[in-house]
């Protein structure tokens, strides 16, 4: 399994860059309706939050994929994911037609946080710049 470790590492970076990356630029192009539903599930200073969620998905992202800074980068977006989840999957504060699918999306994120965890405690692995620069 140690063989696979590396890999699975790159693999599972990718998967998780696959979140955040795209989400980064739809905030780019669709800022002001964005704005707009942030305002609408009662995000404090909306303008504010989709500009910092536009900045840690993108560049978060970008640097999970490419591992550089892993660590941090996976903590900011960890955080990021379970602020955004308490904002806009309220699964509890919503009618019961709409629970059942805002709870399944609560709970993804609660375990995309998870997998964003392990990558801060235990690094990107060798493949990554931080994993180059850590064999130089």
């Amino acid at each position: 399994m140690n063989a696979l470790q590396n890999p699975l590492a790159l693999i599972g970076r990718i998967l998780l860059a696959i979140v955040f990356i795209p989400a980064g630029f739809g905030k780019i192009a669709g800022f002001a309706g964005t704005v707009g539903y942030a305002t609408a599930m009662g995000l404090p200073l909306p303008q504010v939050g989709v500009a910092i969620a536009l900045v840690i998905e993108l560049f978060g992202g970008l640097a999970l994929l490419i591992g550089f800074r892993t660590r941090y980068a996976a903590l900011a977006l960890a955080v990021f994911t379970l602020v955004a989840s308490y904002f806009f999957h309220a699964f509890w504060a919503v009618p019961a037609e709409q629970q059942m699918v805002q709870q399944l999306m609560f709970f993804k994120n609660i375990a995309i946080t998870g997998g964003l965890l392990a990558f801060a405690a235990f690094g990107p692995g060798a493949f990554s710049i931080d994993g180059r620069r850590t064999a130089a």
